[in-house]
């Protein structure tokens, strides 16, 4: 069986950034997606099609392959006043924002006097992206996990 369209693929993964330092990786478990339903960023999903089970690749994409480019319109500065419900406001943190297009995580990279500036950016967008992926397992995705467009854990259930 080959990775493709309406399969669900289990892979293991390490992720590395052109330093060779290790951003995220599969861990003990497998990471399973539900493939062609844009689960996983697109540059490693196209490497991935019509690998079959035991297939081990090294994946290497350029931002625009991977999270994007950094999008300076992404950036905005508020006022320290806007977030008062939020405790001790400081750089690294991550909030949760409501958006037209849905929830949105913001990282704070700066906090100056009374502004704090938010950076809508997915932390890996603008880096280059190292993957070394082995192919654990494929199968057939159920009809639900397509109805619902992600992989379900053991029984059916979301994980």
């Amino acid at each position: 069986m080959q990775a493709s369209q309406d399969h669900v693929v289990s892979i293991e993964y390490t992720l590395k950034n052109a330093q060779g330092e290790v951003l995220d990786s599969s861990g003990d478990q497998p990471f399973s997606y539900l493939h062609g339903a844009q689960n996983i960023v697109p540059g490693l999903e196209k490497a991935l099609e019509g690998k079959a089970k035991g297939d081990q690749l090294e994946v290497n994409l350029k931002p625009e392959e991977g999270y994007g480019p950094r999008r300076d319109e992404l950036m905005s500065t508020v006022d320290k006043s806007e977030l008062d419900q939020i405790p001790n406001i400081e750089e690294g943190m991550q909030l949760q924002a409501q958006t037209p297009q849905g929830i949105q995580i913001f990282t704070v990279t700066e906090v100056t006097g009374d502004k704090v500036t938010l950076d809508g950016n997915h932390p890996l967008a603008g880096h280059d992206l190292n993957f070394s992926v082995k192919v654990i397992d494929i199968r057939k995705a159920t009809s639900e996990e397509l109805e619902h467009g992600h992989v379900h854990g053991p029984g059916g259930h979301h994980h």
